[in-house]
């Protein structure tokens, strides 16, 4: 069965950085798309950001939700089935519970993406 297990989630003070990592396994087919989902409390889970690379070229494109454009960078190790969330300048809204996502390919790289698999997520708190 697939396993996605999420790490790096802290508490940190606004303005500070963080680096999210996720590693699948236990797979025999899965698709290059993996992503990160956030749910803060009392709202809905919402898409981060997301990414697709070819194993064969290494080129992909990404997704950003416009809330951390220009502040969160996704990317992925597809040898290692991993991808990372690098999140600065963070600001006490990006509280949230972050879970990884993988598969399928179909809507990877956009917002209506609709993951088959998730990890148990993984926890970032950020002070004013």
């Amino acid at each position: 069965q697939v396993q996605l297990v999420e790490s790096g989630g802290a508490s940190v003070q606004a303005g500070g950085s963080l680096r999210l990592s996720c590693a699948a396994s236990g797979f025999t087919s899965i698709s290059n798309c993996m992503g990160w989902f956030r749910q803060a409390p009392g709202k809905e889970r919402e898409a981060v950001a997301t990414i697709y690379t070819a194993r064969s070229t290494g080129r992909g494109d990404t997704y950003y939700a416009d809330s951390v454009k220009g502040r969160f960078t996704i990317s992925q190790d597809t040898a290692k089935n991993t991808v990372y969330l690098q999140m600065n300048r963070l600001s006490p809204t990006d509280t949230a519970m972050y879970y990884c996502a993988a598969d399928p390919l179909v809507g990877c790289v956009t917002g209506n993406w609709r993951p088959n698999y998730w990890g148990q997520g993984t926890q970032v708190t950020v002070s004013s």
